[in-house]
């Protein structure tokens, strides 16, 4: 079955199916989150020099993270949420020019979804046809892709290496309890990250209300800061999706 028939037939399925793909989605574009905001606190914590935008390298390491980190169906069904998370805020956005935040350091959030789509498929073009073509990737970029993703394997790939070279350790400390699946999906994170490689300093991982729905890496204490409001808002995407 093609994953974007299921996602938006979920809707017309039945309760317990649609609260599932529904579940399904917000934890995906939840761990996206945490990935991306893990890229920005490798590139302070280990130093990395950035060539262009910071958020850009923190997509890419987020979507890099998701094709490295899971077993095939898993990360198939994670870029395919991830990628219509992006999606998604363009939609509820309205798909209107005038209204992208030009100036803003993130990227328009169409761009941002093709992104992620290309550097997934590029990863296995030839496992993952279907996918660039449910996503609906040109063929002019995808003849590119396998490029794209070569770039980021050396670049990104290479640090992994270097943290994984260091074994397991708890250099990635979860604060909190699992009061809700936001803090259970993150700390389900924290914990396999932790079972496979060591930060250089201590970086803090938390779950809480922030009064928006937002996640960000402070690097004044070196935490990451996941907000509980993002789960509703995504749940909120889903269902106007």
């Amino acid at each position: 079955m093609i994953k974007r028939a299921a996602f938006l037939g979920a809707l017309m399925a039945s309760p317990v199916m649609a609260q599932q793909e529904a579940q399904d989605f917000v934890q995906s574009n939840i761990i996206g989150i945490f990935y991306h905001e893990l890229g920005h606190a490798l590139i302070d914590i280990e130093g990395i020099p950035i060539f262009g935008q910071e958020e850009d390298a923190a997509d890419v390491f987020s979507i890099f993270l998701i094709d490295a980190m899971f077993e095939e169906e898993s990360a198939l069904d994670l870029a395919y949420d991830a990628s219509f998370g992006f999606l998604g805020e363009a939609i509820l956005r309205g798909g209107d020019a005038e209204d992208v935040a030009w100036w803003d350091v993130h990227g328009p959030d169409e761009q941002r979804f093709y992104n992620t789509v290309c550097l997934f498929y590029g990863a296995d073009p030839e496992a993952r046809e279907d996918f660039a073509q449910d996503m609906d990737l040109p063929q002019e970029r995808a003849d590119y892709c396998p490029d794209e993703y070569d770039a980021a394997s050396q670049s990104w790939g290479g640090i992994m290496e270097d943290l994984m070279d260091r074994g397991a350790g708890t250099s990635i400390r979860f604060e909190g309890s699992t009061a809700t699946p936001t803090h259970e999906w993150v700390a389900e994170e924290v914990t396999a990250l932790n079972e496979n490689l060591t930060l250089s300093a201590p970086l803090t991982v938390r779950v809480e209300a922030c009064g928006e729905a937002n996640a960000f890496y402070d690097s004044n204490d070196q935490s990451i800061t996941v907000c509980t409001e993002f789960a509703d808002h995504l749940f909120e995407m889903f269902d106007q999706l």
